[in-house]
This record gives C-alpha cells, structure tokens and sequence, in this order.
C-alpha cells in the first residue's frame, strides 16, 4: 500500500509518539528497577528523605502505597510523605496528606505529628517565599493562613495537651497572635486615613476586647481615642485617653506634655506620594484636621471657668429682675 504525500506526515508523528510513550515506561521502570518488596521501597524513600532528595522520596512514597496499599510500611509512608512535601515547599500538598492521615489513621500514635505539621505548614505559606530574603512586614499580609494555623495548632494543644510538639505550637500561636492583632491595627489605620471613623473605631474596640496581651492593644486604644476625638465625642475620647495613660503611660501618641497627639492628614497629595501608594513623598501636609494636643478634660469646664460673672449695676430695671 502505498502512503500519499498527505499521510506520512501523520505516520511519523504516530511513530513519534509510540516511541515516546514506550520511553517514559522504560524510564519509569528503570527507575524502580531491582524493586520488589514494600520494605525495599520503603528504603529507597528513606533513603532518598534523609538524602534530602525530597522530590525523588515523594515518587517513591507515592509508588509504595501505590503497589503496597494494604502493608505495613504503608502508614508510615503516609506520615513521612506530609514532611517530604513540606521540605520541597508544597505547603497545600502537605496540608492535604496531613489531613488524609488524620482521616485514615485518627489512633495512630504519629497523629498528632500529623496535626503539628498541618500548622507548619500552613504558618510557612502564610510567610511566602520572598520573606525569606526581603524585610517582608508580616502583619500586613492577609491573615487567612495566620488564622488557619493558629487554629490547626489549638487544635493539637486541644486534643494533645503533652505532645512533643505542643510546646513549639504554643510559641508559634503567641506569635501568629500578635501578628493577628497588629494587621487589625493596619486595618484601622486605613479607615482612620479614608475618614472611616467608625470602622477605624470598631476595629480598634475589637483588638481591645478580643486580643488582650498583645502589644497592639495599646495601638488600639490609641485609636479609639482618635477616631473619638475626629467624630466629636469628646467625653468618650476622654475616657479612653485615661485607660491609655493608665496602662501604656510611654504610648508614641502621649506627647512629652501628656497630651494626646493627632495624626495629620494628606490633603494634596504630591505626586510621587499618590504612585507610590505612600510610600514615597509628602506625610503631612497642615494644617491637620483637628488640634494636635488635648487638653486633659473634655474642654467644657475650661470654657465654663472662662467665663466672668456679670457685674451687678447699682439700678436695676423690673425688667431685668424678672427676665434672668
């Protein structure tokens, strides 16, 4: 038979492709050539993690419970998987297996290692890679993976109080804690600058009320005392200006007059201001919105002592008698 101009082109690239697909199956077996057993292939992982070969230990851990799903190294191929995907920076893949150990294996004695590392590895995504060389502010990231974390650690101190691993995830969740409170701080620094009083307000009573101990409560009060103050509520400003005082005596917004300071506004924006998204350019433009010292009361008795007394005139008419 023979073939037309058209069709060798296609019978090429058949030819092409058997002999590709017949190459990746000869590599796929070289690669485990010599292997029989589950404990040989067990080995070979082991071997590989230790080697910190972590890509090459996920294929072989991923072929053992493929070939050996039922044996007994296949449990511990399933632990140890969660740490090769963790070292070879797939945090969701290492969440992902922890979870499923969790699932297939809740009485296994390495569970709660399963838990420790379902938080690691989520603490570790929440950081990104590019912290690792840059000064990366961690607090003004989104806090979903923080919160993950935090969470997946309470879990294992819920469930295993005297874990080896509870230590470390009791320092971690004070860290995420902080770090939590301060990116609601940011949250109400934003509102403060877009003149969202109220917002700013909320955001700063949450962090009172929700993340005490942490070094942003003070930021919080600090920012009910202004939001307050920029929405005229003085007797309340008042108030919060006294348990700042109190509690956080040496706070950035406590002059060196005991006075409550006030952040200035952008009102024009230079330029370079507006393209570096603040970063760069003017910070303060005056005059500012309101005074930038506070008086120590709300400033109503200052004006009633003010005042004179009227003078008594020698005569006086019925009319201004009866007309006080």
């Amino acid at each position: 038979m023979k073939l037309s101009i058209f069709q060798l082109p296609i019978v090429a690239i058949l030819l092409l492709l058997l002999s590709g697909c017949s190459l990746f199956d000869g590599e796929e077996e070289d690669e485990f050539a010599g292997l029989s057993t589950e404990e040989q292939f067990y080995q070979r992982a082991l071997g590989q993690l230790n080697g910190q070969n972590f890509r090459g230990s996920i294929t072989t851990y991923q072929a053992l419970e493929s070939r050996f799903p039922f044996g007994r190294f296949a449990a511990q191929a399933q632990i140890e998987i969660v740490y090769a995907y963790y070292r070879n920076q797939d945090m969701e893949a290492a969440r992902a297996a922890a979870d499923r150990f969790i699932r297939l294996h809740p009485d296994n004695e390495n569970v709660d290692y399963a838990y420790y590392m379902k938080g690691l590895a989520s603490f570790e995504d929440g950081s990104g890679f590019f912290s690792r060389f840059l000064p990366i502010d961690h607090t003004k990231r989104d806090p979903g993976r923080a919160q993950e974390s935090f969470s997946d650690f309470a879990q294992l101190l819920a469930l295993y109080p005297d874990s080896p691993y509870a230590a470390d995830a009791r320092s971690r969740m004070v860290y995420l804690r902080n770090n939590l409170a301060a990116y609601e701080i940011h949250v109400a620094n934003y509102y403060l600058e877009r003149l969202a009083y109220i917002a700013a307000l909320r955001r700063g009573q949450y962090v009172v009320e929700n993340f005490q101990g942490t070094p942003a409560v003070a930021d919080g009060v600090a920012i009910m005392v202004e939001a307050y103050l920029r929405m005229g509520l003085s007797d309340l400003a008042d108030t919060s200006l006294a348990l700042l005082k109190e509690n956080y005596p040496a706070h950035a917004s406590i002059d060196n007059n005991d006075d409550f300071i006030i952040r200035t506004e952008i009102t024009n924006p230079s330029l370079l201001y507006t393209v570096t998204f603040g970063l760069l350019g003017d910070n303060a433009i005056e005059p500012p919105l309101a005074p930038t010292g506070r008086p120590r009361t709300s400033g109503s008795q200052e004006i009633i002592n003010a005042q004179t007394e009227p003078e008594e005139t020698a005569s006086r008419s019925w009319l201004n008698i009866i007309s006080l």
